[in-house]
């Protein structure tokens, strides 16, 4: 059984987290060890034992809340960040005034900048940013006055938070465009694994009851039509079709979690693929050559195109025959867009348009010509009798971006 490859869920911020579970850890103790070891300086012992205490039980309570990204929530965030304020404007009640002019440590010492960086890596160096402002007011409020240790301190923990909040950023986004790049990789060497096996055995059979069919006639015949749609239908979509895919990340915060979503509309403003409008033309009897590039053009330029290109099969369709045999050729030049479509029929006579025309069937002038003149194209029909007909549509590329609202589709002509 053939092995299929899927990409699986990336975070190269998940060493920070299981890093900043350890750090509140350590940092909590060495407090509590600072504590410890001044404990006869501070007038109210009492006050930061009572501190501690729920310092101990909100350090290890909350340790699965920083295990990773989707528990650490910006309600924790904010309950975490107060036990940290707390802990700094509790200190001049605790301490003695001489020791945190002389520039003692806070209650919570340097666990609060756990705090911060919790902001930093859930939420980036904006978060980060908010939360050592706040952190930074706190000290400059516990000690009374800004002074230069109290700057010193509160400036490294700002800028060490924001760097951090940064550089997850850019590592979160880099993570995403590897996961997109893999996972692409990845689905095109499963399409091109099955196109081999698809080609070497159902194309070809489809292709064979086209043969047999039309050499047979009768309801072989029409068994060898079937078969020939389908071969096409098949082959477009072992080729991958030619509607582009988007990945992208279901939980930034999770690490680069990639699944498929539809395309925005081409309204939405962005350059469309021509190929994805004109490929669903594809039948046994209507072969369609495109470049194996993208044809980006103005959304509505290639709506138009597309409605004139099928026009002209429409027309093919209602005065050749059903078993016409057509040909659809897209041509991406530097300048313009070449699209060429030609049928095997027996060609117009010499003054049929006009005539057609001057009574009324306007299906050339409108539905072709006066789709392209919109968009600042031109349309060519060219057709010699007994050797088919020919229309070649252009649409320059310097016109097509100044399409911004062109007339909706016209009713299709009932002849040429």
């Amino acid at each position: 059984m053939a092995k299929r490859e899927r990409v699986m869920r990336m975070s190269v911020e998940q060493p920070l987290w299981r890093a900043l579970t350890g750090y509140r850890v350590l940092t909590m103790f060495y407090a509590i060890g600072l504590f410890a070891t001044h404990y006869g300086s501070f007038v109210r012992p009492e006050v930061a034992i009572g501190y501690y205490l729920v310092l101990i039980a909100w350090t290890f309570g909350t340790l699965p809340r920083v295990a990773n990204a989707a528990s650490c929530t910006k309600r924790f965030l904010a309950a975490d960040l107060t036990i940290a304020l707390t802990g700094i404007l509790l200190t001049p009640v605790a301490d003695a005034h001489d020791r945190i002019v002389d520039g003692g440590p806070t209650l919570p010492s340097i666990w609060t900048a756990g705090s911060v960086l919790a902001f930093a890596i859930k939420g980036g160096w904006r978060w980060a940013a908010f939360a050592s402002a706040l952190v930074g007011v706190a000290n400059v409020v516990q000690r009374g006055a800004l002074s230069q240790d109290t700057l010193h301190n509160v400036l490294l923990v700002w800028v060490a938070s924001i760097a951090i909040g940064y550089v997850v950023e850019v590592a979160r986004a880099s993570e995403r465009t590897l996961a997109r790049a893999l996972e692409i990789e990845a689905a095109t060497r499963e399409r091109e694994r099955l196109a081999r096996d698809i080609h070497d055995g159902v194309l070809q059979v489809l292709a064979m009851v086209q043969r047999r069919g039309a050499t047979l006639g009768g309801e072989a015949a029409e068994l060898g039509r079937l078969a020939g749609e389908q071969e096409v239908a098949l082959r477009t979509l072992v080729s991958g079709g030619l509607v582009p895919v988007s990945r992208v990340s279901e939980d930034e915060a999770e690490g680069a979690l990639v699944r498929a979503v539809d395309e925005p509309d081409p309204d939405g403003g962005g350059p469309c693929d021509l190929r994805s409008l004109l490929a669903p033309y594809a039948t046994a009897k209507v072969t369609f050559s495109a470049p194996g590039t993208p044809v980006p053009l103005d959304p509505a330029a290639a709506k138009e195109l597309a409605a004139a290109v099928g026009a002209a099969l429409d027309n093919v369709h209602r005065h050749v025959g059903a078993e016409a045999r057509a040909w659809i050729l897209v041509e991406d030049e530097p300048d313009e867009v070449i699209v060429t479509v030609r049928d095997d029929g027996p060609g117009i006579p010499e003054g049929r348009l006009a005539q057609a025309e001057g009574e009324g069937r306007l299906g050339v002038a409108l539905s072709i010509r006066g789709r392209l003149r919109e968009i600042g194209g031109t349309a060519e029909l060219i057709s010699v009798p007994g050797q088919g007909t020919e229309v070649e549509l252009k649409v320059p590329k310097s016109d097509v971006t100044d399409v911004k609202d062109p007339k909706g589709p016209r009713g299709k002509a009932e002849q040429r």
